[in-house]
């Protein structure tokens, strides 16, 4: 029998069950990352078009998995292509469908996340969700884009549990919105920091001068360091991070990024775009470990950069914005994976798994202590948001 797909249901109970603390962000709390506004729902999915779903399976003790997708617009992505990049920041990891992605600079199917084990499956499922589509009766070709992190320390990784039709309902259920985060779909069973992991997102929205574009950014948290929040040294307070007890603690694991933007940018710059997300990751004290599987997968939403299937022309005509114009974008790129990362795991909840493991969440009153002391909360909370 079927590992039911928990999706929703699960998340909405998760998230009545937890307390009024646990039920908000960080940021209302007092904490002001960075300098620029967030978007209406401070997710990925304020970059118009762009949408979420998730799978969550938990089943019995040992099962601890499941998908997260991100479609970047309603239409027929085949044949609606968007410009797209990748960079990799530590390559220990198995993202498919990389290597057309570097070639021609576009995407052409949703992106899906999932654990190491199950990319196989995933890529398939996109490649029948490709081909089942109207219009794509023709299409003898998928560049399915899946990545992962390795969920293997509270799940059976081994037992292959995400099936193909986990990931269709995914895709089915993605929707624009507010997007659940800590432990749902692809972040089920992951650890990040010393601590529970999970899915995070953020957005920030550049002031109408610069353009008023909006970079949007989606976490799956699954990598160790040193637990670092708004500049404060949270990990060493606890006494929890990587070298804390002993030589051999590990930072290895991975974290994908995935970065969304209805600036019209074309491969070339989502690629510099991409690569400042990394930088996001290292504010929050990501070490990219050798065993680490770290990758930005940055995409444009604009509808004047996007490439046709077939098209009768052979010449594009492409708006772009100009290299001197980039900067604010990095700006807001490196802030939202920032914050991204610290809400996944401000809204993971302690998980116990296979084999008895447990992995605890972030001690949400002691953090908070902790960041007081330094004078990173404020009295007066700012949603921070754009007017």
């Amino acid at each position: 029998m079927p590992i039911p797909c928990r999706c929703l249901f699960v998340c909405a109970w998760l998230v009545f069950c937890a307390n009024s603390l646990a039920q908000s962000r960080l940021r209302e709390a007092g904490v002001r990352f960075g300098v620029l506004p967030t978007g209406r729902w401070n997710a990925i999915t304020d970059v118009t078009g762009v949408r979420v779903g998730h799978c969550t399976l938990t089943e019995g003790t040992d099962v601890r998995t499941g998908v997260t997708v991100v479609v970047p617009h309603q239409g027929n992505l085949f044949q609606e292509k968007v410009p797209a990049a990748i960079f990799t920041g530590n390559g220990f990891g198995k993202l498919a469908g990389y290597t057309q992605v570097e070639e021609l600079g576009n995407l052409e199917t949703p992106v899906v996340l999932t654990n190491t084990l199950s990319v196989p499956v995933a890529v398939e499922a996109l490649i029948e969700y490709t081909l089942s589509a109207p219009g794509n009766e023709a299409v003898q070709s998928v560049n399915a884009v899946v990545g992962e992190t390795n969920d293997g320390f509270l799940n059976d990784i081994r037992g292959l549990h995400v099936k193909k039709h986990h990931v269709i309902e995914a895709i089915a259920k993605a929707a624009s919105g507010p997007v659940q985060e800590g432990n749902v779909g692809a972040g089920t069973g992951t650890v990040c920091l010393g601590y529970k992991g999970g899915i995070g997102t953020a957005s920030r929205v550049l002031p109408e001068r610069l353009g008023g574009y909006t970079v949007g950014v989606l976490v799956q948290t699954n990598f160790g360091g040193i637990l670092t929040i708004d500049g404060v040294p949270v990990g060493e307070e606890l006494g929890n991070f990587y070298l804390s007890k002993e030589l051999g603690s590990t930072a290895d694991g991975s974290c994908m990024i995935v970065v969304a933007t209805n600036a019209p940018l074309d491969a070339r710059n989502l690629k510099r775009l991409a690569q400042r997300a990394l930088f996001g990751l290292a504010r929050t004290g990501g070490i990219a470990a050798n065993g680490s599987g770290d990758y930005v997968i940055a995409f444009s939403t604009h509808q004047k950069v996007r490439v046709w299937h077939n098209r009768s022309e052979a010449v594009d005509t492409l708006t772009l914005l100009r290299n001197d114009n980039l900067s604010p974008l990095f700006l807001a790129v490196i802030e939202a994976t920032e914050e991204a990362i610290v809400n996944s795991l401000w809204a993971a909840r302690t998980m116990k798994g296979k084999m008895g493991r447990v992995a605890e969440a972030l001690p949400q009153e002691k953090v908070l202590e902790i960041l007081r002391r330094y004078g990173a909360l404020h009295d007066k909370p700012e949603s921070n948001r754009k007017k």
